[in-house]
This record gives C-alpha cells, structure tokens and sequence, in this order.
C-alpha cells in the first residue's frame, strides 16, 4: 500500500520522507514552470512544494495516490505565489504579440524522468506542444486557477472529478472553467500542425546549424534566408520585439555586423535544446579578451523549414542548462 511506504518513509524521519518525495521532483518542476512560464520560479516552488509536503505529511491518508497529494500541495503553492504576484501579459508593440517579460526556458535535460524503477507508470512523457514557448505565452493570458484546470484536465489528463478534488471546486464549476480557458489558450496560440516529434529531427538540426554559422560569421544575407517572411524575435524581459524579415534581420545586421556601431566581437555557437525546440548558447569574444563569454540563449522555433520565431534570453539562463560562462 501506498500510505503505508509514506508511513514508513515518515517513521524514518525528514531525508527518508524527502527521498521518497524527490522521485517526483522532475514532474512537479514541469508542472510549476508551466503555471509560472519561470524556471527559476518554479524551482523555488518545487521546493516549497517539498517543504510543505513534510510539513503537513500528517495529512496524507491515502485517499488519493501520494503523486496526486503532491500536486495539489505544488498547484496550491503556485496559486498562492500568484495571488502574491499578479501580473498580466503586457501588450506588445505595434499591435504585435503580447511581451511575458518573466518567461524563461526549460532545458531539455530536465523534461525526462530519473532512472527510477519504482516511479510511477502514471507519469507521462511532456509532449513538444504543451512545453514550447509558445504555449507558456499563451497559457499565462489565464487566469491562474483557469490555468491550473486546463493544465490538470488538458495537458495531465486528470478527470473532472480529480481537478474538483485538488482545486476544491466542483465538477461543474471544473467544465465551466474550461470552457472559458480553451478559446483564449487557441487565440493566442500560433498557428501550426500537431503531432511534433519530441526529439530534434534533421531539419531542425541542419538549420539550427546553418543559424549558428551565419551568426559566426555576421552572414546576414545566409541568416535572413532562414527566415519566414513574418518571423518574429523577442528577448525577455526586454520588451522589445522585432516582426517580419526586414526587421530581424536588420537588427542582426546591426548586433552582429563588424560595421555596425552595437559590434563587440567575434561568435561561437554551442547547440543546446529547450523546451523541446533547437537552441543556440551564443558566447562572444571582445577584442581585448581571449575568452569567449556567455551573451545569449536563442531558442528558434521551426515551421516548415524555416524560423518563425526567435527568443532570446540573456546570460543567466545559462546555468540552468549546465552550460559553462566562458569557453576558452
């Protein structure tokens, strides 16, 4: 029995109990980050979410499995950090996209679960479309608690009952929050297929690798080609954003270009991935430095063959992709 491994793991004290909480530490930080659309929020929420767990495990009788238990405390934990900190979406330029200035990336390494052979089968693979970019944009024009139904009903699959259990809300009150939640999750969502692959296909990698050296070698005209005509490029949580092929690749031309007054050096591109998309961790070398330093994470998201969307984040994200500050 279930209740009967909590009890065991709370008769052997507070690392016994944490040790069986952290089997579910990946899942719940994919969960927090998604209510959030921060990294670094969501890790401060997992570990609240474990604190709390011991805290009130007295609470825990087996009425629900220990990983449902585990939600509502994490759920609960995010709602309550955004009573504490609202904020909306701000409008974005020109009447373009709107500008989530809090957005962070997660790293690819930690959408899969540990090597555990006593996790629960009930812990699914994140797919691609629920962890992109864009969904996290999208997602965060809810409401929280409408948020936290659409991720419960929606992206884990939890029944109507299940979601009215940990929200403390009924079933219908459930179905009407989503039906409410799902027109303007759609409207805000990019146009596009379903059905993406969760790992990088060759496409993607062969343009992630035609981006990198056309950012190396300041070849503005080879990175415009990658372009679609109504890309578009933001850097939060700067809320500035660049819309449509001129546009972006101007600004390129300007950041990049040895001519260009914003030059500060020569580039070096390491792949990575985030969310599910292809990303590059930019570093750059000024010239009166032999290093080069951690600049930019861009994450380009793909359509068709070409980059409808760059997102680029500044040096601090680094960290949490194990990446180092400067590479010789």
């Amino acid at each position: 029995m279930e209740s009967e491994s909590v009890a065991a793991a709370d008769a052997g004290g507070e690392a016994a109990f944490a040790g069986l909480a952290e089997r579910y530490r990946w899942e719940l930080r994919v969960h927090c980050y998604r209510m959030l659309g921060s990294f670094d929020e969501a890790e401060d929420l997992v570990q609240e979410t474990l604190l709390r767990a011991w805290r009130y495990r007295g609470s825990f009788q087996g009425r629900s499995t220990f990983r449902a238990w585990l939600y509502r405390i994490a759920t609960n934990a995010c709602l309550d950090f955004l009573d504490r900190h609202p904020r909306q979406p701000a409008a974005g330029e020109a009447g373009g996209p709107a500008e989530v200035g809090w957005l962070q990336p997660f790293p690819d390494r930690l959408l899969e679960p540990p090597a555990d052979p006593e996790a629960e089968p009930e812990a699914v693979v994140v797919a691609r479309e629920t962890i992109e970019l864009a969904f996290l944009v999208a997602i965060q024009h809810l409401p929280a608690r409408q948020r936290a139904v659409l991720i419960l009903r929606d992206v884990l699959g939890w029944s109507a009952a299940e979601t009215g259990e940990l929200l403390g809300m009924s079933v219908a009150a459930v179905k009407s929050a989503l039906q409410r939640a799902r027109p303007v999750l759609r409207a805000h969502l990019p146009q596009r297929g379903s059905g993406q692959a969760l790992v990088p296909t060759a496409q993607e990698r062969e343009l992630l690798r035609r981006f990198m050296t056309a950012h190396e070698r300041a070849d503005i005209a080879a990175f415009a080609q990658l372009l679609s005509a109504d890309v578009r490029l933001s850097m939060p949580p700067l809320p500035y954003s660049f819309v449509g092929r001129s546009e972006v690749a101007a600004f390129a031309g300007n950041a990049l270009g040895p001519g260009s007054a914003l030059h500060q050096g020569r580039w070096r591109g390491v792949p990575v991935r985030a969310n599910r998309q292809p990303a590059m961790a930019g570093y750059l070398c000024r010239p009166d430095e032999q290093v080069y330093r951690a600049q930019v994470l861009n994450v380009v998201r793909v359509e068709d063959g070409q980059i409808v969307e760059i997102t680029a984040f500044g040096p601090e994200v680094f960290a949490a992709f194990g990446l180092p500050a400067a590479l010789p």
